[in-house]
């Protein structure tokens, strides 16, 4: 290496995002920068400019400007700018001149972009220390874009693919070939091109069956040497997480935060269309609120993940600011609660050592049906391996359930009153008595035991083998539309809690507590909403667990007219919307955020509308009363 690259290599490992990259990296990147001098007060970008580096200063300093002239930031050695204008369509959103004489570093688009793509530290920390440039640069256009887009709008190109039977070597050379970072694998007889794409003889499609990356090459082929001429389907990634080709661009950026992916194919019936890169993320415009996630897994201690959860009010308040939707704000703060249910399961086993059996970590709840809001407790259970023996596995679980529990309250998520905790010994069960415990819910229908136990019909796994809650979840959609006794008895829990409205539509107070004369916005409103939806899903055996998700469900399995359902969607969103709203408001005022809402701070309209609201919920209670008969 030249003594200039040399120089190079020593000055990027003293700054982040560089100085944790691997050393080979390192020493790449400085074989490919370039480097500029520019005088004290000369222009270095203008508005509009092209960009095509990532800039790093040297020596020197730089003023960043906003378009009105007003200093936006000033940067000194070690700084970077220009990645905004790189993820912003290659054009300059924010000027920069030179304060003093001023050394350069240029670093190729094709770097940054292949840096964002394999190394997740890179991009976040671009993502992260960036976020407030990046509100900047798009005050002007539509903040919540990546809300409404579809997520194919990321696919920068078609998906290449392989035959499962390739061997390594071929797989590897059509990677380089095709300068991308992952490859898709079909079955055996599919073609290998994306526009090749066909029907076989016998009418059936091409299925992908697998996935192959860089970082897999690294990590199973070279590092343990594994033969070349191998085929490809012996290192493959099979356990695929994959989205429709209708789904949005925020499911794809919270499905790659939620499994720490860095590839995310796209399908359309099964066939790829395309694969969402990191890259792709970084590029393309994005919430701040959701790179929070991200934060959360490179925190080393309950005491850290203290400090930042502090921040997501601030997230809350700004998806409320952005126009989101309440589906969307309840996916983004539910993500956010799983990520750190994530990150204390990681410390956990650190501290306690691997699990002495496999092991499923349950949410339940708003947060299984991704209607978590800022408001919530935790509720949380543990599937446990049918081998578990209490004198043997006891009280490592036991020491796990308490510290993850422990460490979610100390970030806020309060503990569980009613004791629905995995710190609870009732509810931690292995895979065997969680099928004999909900089968005999649903064959011996108690309701005073199912008023406590319904939370339990909204679970998802979070850590671990997360398969065992989707058997599980598949166990209970299949036995529950079976079982009529127990969705009346179900319908009769969810007709415990009715809207607050009098017999002539007047709104009906909380009498008593600190909260008298407001209204509960989720015991009256969203709460019985989410209950009666469940009835009718596990009626039609839906697996779904969102509310509105469930209610698409709904209609397709018949159960309830569809203009009732268009109707519940509506009571659901603004009920939702206006609570949501209430709390922001709460938080921004430097108030305790509740569920509470006294009448007298409603607007008309509002009054007008959650009066329609609630009297949906009150008719759909009595459809339920007369759907399910005790």
């Amino acid at each position: 290496m030249e003594a200039e690259h040399i120089e190079i290599v020593g000055f990027l490992k003293q700054f982040q995002p560089f100085s944790g990259l691997p050393e080979q990296t390192i020493n790449n990147i400085a074989q490919q920068v370039e480097i500029a001098y520019y005088r004290a007060e000369s222009s270095i970008f203008n508005f509009g400019d092209e960009i095509h580096d990532l800039c790093m200063i040297r020596s020197g300093s730089v003023e960043i400007y906003r378009r009105n002239g007003d200093l936006y930031n000033r940067l000194s050695a070690g700084g970077l700018f220009g990645q905004m204008g790189l993820l912003m369509n290659n054009s300059i959103r924010l000027p920069v001149k030179a304060l003093e004489d001023s050394l350069i570093y240029f670093i190729p688009e094709s770097v940054f972009i292949s840096l964002c793509d394999e190394f997740e530290t890179f991009a976040y920390f671009v993502e992260i220390n960036d976020h407030s440039n990046l509100q900047h640069a798009v005050s002007g256009k539509n903040s919540n874009s990546l809300m409404v887009s579809k997520a194919t709008m990321l696919i920068s190109r078609e998906p290449i693919t392989i035959s499962s039977k390739a061997t390594i070597r071929q797989s590897a050379e059509k990677m380089t070939e095709e300068g991308v970072s992952s490859l898709l694998i079909v079955n055996a007889a599919s073609p290998v091109s994306a526009s090749s794409f066909e029907s076989k003889e016998d009418g059936s499609e091409q299925q992908m069956v697998g996935i192959i990356t860089d970082r897999d090459l690294r990590t199973r082929v070279v590092s343990t040497g594994y033969p070349l001429d191998a085929t490809i389907d012996q290192v493959m990634s099979t356990d695929l997480i994959t989205l429709d080709v209708d789904a949005y661009a925020f499911e794809a950026m919270l499905s790659m935060l939620r499994y720490n992916l860095h590839h995310l194919p796209i399908l359309d019936k099964g066939r790829p269309v395309g694969v969402i890169a990191i890259s792709d993320i970084v590029r393309y415009e994005s919430q701040s609120s959701l790179y929070m996630v991200g934060t959360v897994f490179r925190q080393n201690s309950v005491e850290e993940l203290n400090v930042i959860s502090k921040e997501i009010s601030s997230c809350f308040v700004r998806l409320v600011n952005e126009d989101a939707n309440s589906h969307m704000i309840g996916s983004a703060m539910s993500v956010i609660g799983r990520s750190f249910k994530q990150r204390l399961l990681e410390l956990a086993e650190e501290y306690l050592g691997a699990p002495p059996i496999p092991y499923c970590f349950l949410a339940l709840g708003s947060m299984a049906r991704d209607e978590q809001l800022i408001i919530t407790d935790q509720d949380n259970a543990l599937i446990l391996d049918n081998q578990y023996d209490p004198q043997l596995h006891g009280e490592y679980f036991e020491a796990l359930a308490n510290f993850v529990c422990d460490g979610l309250a100390a970030c806020g998520f309060s503990y569980c009153t009613g004791g629905i905790m995995a710190t609870n010994p009732r509810w931690r069960k292995t895979r065997q008595e969680w099928e004999v415990c909900f089968a005999d819910w649903m064959d011996n229908p108690v309701p005073e035991a199912l008023l406590n136990c319904s939370i339990f019909f909204d679970l998802e796994g979070v850590w671990g083998k997360i398969q065992w809650a989707e058997h599980l979840n598949f166990f209970i959609a299949q036995k529950a539309a079976r079982e009529p006794r127990f969705l009346a008895s179900m319908a009769r829990n969810a007709l415990s809690r009715t809207p607050p409205l009098g017999f002539f539509k007047n709104f009906v107070m909380e009498q008593d507590g600190q909260h008298r004369n407001s209204i509960n916005l989720k015991r009256r409103g969203t709460a019985p909403l989410a209950d009666l939806i469940r009835v009718h899903a596990l009626a039609v055996g839906s697996k779904a667990r969102n509310s509105f998700e469930r209610l698409d469900d709904i209609i397709k399995g018949g159960v309830v007219p569809d203009g009732r359902i268009s109707d519940l969607k509506d009571a659901l969103e603004f009920i939702s919307m206006v609570r949501i709203r209430h709390q922001a408001l709460d938080i921004e005022a430097g108030r305790t955020a509740d569920n509470n809402i006294e009448p007298e701070h409603l607007s008309e309209f509002e009054r007008r509308n959650l009066k329609d609201a609630f009297q949906v919920l009150s008719n759909s209670q009595r459809f339920l009363r007369f759907r399910y008969p005790s």
